[in-house]
């Protein structure tokens, strides 16, 4: 078998999809790229049991038909350093040996046989939706960052996606913080419910951010879910069980109420943090008429930082802490000019909520837990 095929192209689709292999394999053959050359284009896939990926392409010229499997990390350090030639790979029959043929250069390594190469799950009794890429890409990016790493509940490793009668609804949480994302203007009859990995989520959103609005097929049942998109196709298993009711635990009277720019905020608190105790990451907000005094300190180490902001606020005066590293990471995913902070006493969540959002149909609400403030 042999084609021709831009090198730039090639490499674009490879990266693409690199991020589903994993680091510790247990079988080989994951550790490869799947070459499949057939009378309509080539196909290459890439899997890690869990997470399975394809691309379809459409070589400048095709000599026969076969598959192989080519080692993946040689393949991609060859291709990040040729130009943007034609790239001509030629695959021995007998031998499987790979030749990479590019400008004057030739480059020789060794394919195997694709029999032991994971299969693709046949999915049966499935439910579609279909999404923009853009919305699936930021309903990801605004939440995975909240989801936990606990092997012991793996379900709070994942994202919840929902879809209700008037809204579509994202939802991640590590039990110390919670994200709750949700477009009004998104809807569909078929209403479901399903946990996704995070694996397949950041391998999704990388590359759906650069989508637009393409529209997104999803098909999925109790097991499986897959994305069709543009040339690409990814079919994961997701996470079984059922997910935590998340709105009993979001505080619906917050009498508590401050308003104040957010990159001045963040900047604030990044700089409070620096000391702060390396335990708890611990920062006091102790807020009274228009002011906020923002306090660090590290007993251990007699390290001590105080910050005084101005603000809008409603409400009685409050003292509460907050991990800090969990708030800047609020903060960064949030993109708002101005944020309000909604509280209601120094033992109950907090709520973070982006002000005057420019888009009508999306709605996101961030809940920290506040830390045990130092006597």
């Amino acid at each position: 078998m042999k084609f021709i095929l831009s090198s730039l192209k090639l490499l674009k689709s490879l990266q693409a999809m690199s991020g589903v292999i994993g680091s510790n394999n247990t079988l080989p053959i994951l550790d490869d790229f799947l070459f499949q050359l057939g009378e309509d284009g080539l196909k290459i896939t890439v899997s890690d049991l869990e997470t399975t990926m394809t691309v379809k392409m459409q070589p400048d010229m095709v000599e026969g038909t076969g598959e192989v499997t080519i080692p993946a990390r040689i393949l991609l350090d060859i291709m990040k350093n040729f130009p943007d030639v034609p790239v001509t790979v030629s695959v021995a029959e007998d031998t499987l040996a790979v030749v990479l043929r590019a400008g004057d250069g030739q480059y020789k390594l060794s394919g195997h046989k694709s029999d032991e190469f994971p299969q693709i799950p046949v999915m049966e009794d499935t439910s579609v939706w279909e999404i923009p890429a853009d919305v699936l890409a930021t309903g990801f990016e605004k939440t995975v960052f909240a989801t936990g790493n606990d092997e012991i509940r793996p379900i709070m490793s994942g994202v919840l996606m929902e879809m209700k009668e008037n809204y579509m609804t994202f939802v991640a949480t590590d039990a110390h913080k919670l994200v709750r994302y949700r477009r009004t203007d998104i809807r569909s009859d078929v209403q479901a419910s399903f946990i996704m990995p995070k694996k397949p989520i950041n391998q999704l959103k990388n590359i759906l951010g650069s989508m637009g609005d393409e529209p997104v097929k999803i098909e999925f049942n109790r097991t499986n879910a897959s994305y069709v998109f543009g040339d690409y196709k990814l079919v994961c298993r997701l996470i079984e069980g059922h997910y935590p009711n998340y709105e009993a635990v979001i505080p619906a009277n917050n009498p508590n109420q401050l308003t104040i720019d957010r990159q001045l905020f963040l900047s604030a608190i990044r700089r409070v943090a620096v000391f702060s105790s390396k335990a708890t990451h611990q920062v006091r907000f102790k807020i009274s008429g228009q002011e906020i005094m923002l306090t660090a300190e590290d007993i251990d180490f007699y390290n001590e930082a105080k910050e005084r902001l101005t603000c809008s606020y409603t409400g009685d005066d409050i003292e509460i802490g907050f991990n800090s590293r969990f708030f800047q990471e609020m903060l960064n995913n949030l993109d708002t000019a101005e944020v309000r902070l909604e509280m209601s006493a120094p033992n109950r969540a907090g709520i973070l909520v982006p002000v005057d959002n420019q888009n009508a149909g999306e709605d996101v609400l961030m809940l920290l837990m506040p830390v045990m403030l130092n006597s």
